[in-house]
């Protein structure tokens, strides 16, 4: 066939970097690059992709492999702003926070976005009161 898409290759998947957050209180954040990550799957497959490799991922601390993730948060992007809080961006969590049944295109995923991983409850917690504990 004719066209640019015939004369390239298809490009491959996109690097992302994954913000496991164990504790906000305490910071304990520990991150692991993904790399050639299909904009294609959807979130729910991310998710289960991430819970999968990091029990697997050398340097990852154990309290950290077996955490019960369940919310996938948009936390920078490439040339974009960085938020305030070095733990997590508590801003637009309906932009930014990943929803069920999209793909990761489609919720803005890009090469070098940075994706925080944590329990959602949790979050919610921390929102109400930010404290940071040392």
């Amino acid at each position: 066939s004719s066209g640019i898409n015939a004369e390239w290759p298809l490009r491959p998947g996109v690097t992302i970097t994954l913000r496991l957050i164990r504790n906000f209180e305490y910071r304990s954040v520990k991150i692991i690059p993904l790399r050639d990550v299909d904009v294609s799957r959807t979130t729910e497959e991310l998710l289960e992709q991430i819970k999968v490799a990091v029990p697997r991922t050398s340097g990852v601390p154990p309290p950290f492999k077996t955490h019960p993730y369940d919310t996938l948060k948009i936390s920078h992007q490439a040339h974009g702003f960085k938020a305030n809080d070095i733990v997590i961006n508590m801003e637009d969590d309906e932009g930014l926070i990943l929803g069920p049944g999209r793909t990761l295109g489609e919720s803005g995923v890009t090469d070098e976005t940075e994706i925080s991983v944590f329990v959602r409850a949790e979050y919610e917690a921390y929102k109400r009161n930010p404290v940071k504990k040392w």
